[in-house]
């Protein structure tokens, strides 16, 4: 794990160096997300922890099994018994 110094500054602001930035593919402007885990503070990009939770629920999700396809299922029947 590579390590850098970095300072705050005025208003709480933080520059993440150049070289994470590239290897995070981050952008100006860019979301982030900022996890506080006991002393240490993880910042990961928002697309990094999309892809991760995408990960986690097809694990989850049964080969051949489309949420999407039951989802649209139970709304038709909600529809038809109203």
């Amino acid at each position: 794990m590579a390590h850098q110094s970095a300072k705050i500054t005025k208003g709480g602001r933080l520059t993440l160096p150049a070289e994470f930035r590239r290897q995070l593919s981050l952008r100006d402007g860019d979301k982030v997300m900022i996890h506080l885990d006991c002393d240490q503070l993880r910042i990961t990009s928002q697309m990094a922890a999309v892809r991760r939770l995408q990960a986690k629920i097809k694990e989850l999700v049964p080969e051949g099994v489309s949420l999407v396809d039951e989802l649209i299922a139970e709304r038709k029947a909600e529809a038809a018994r109203e």
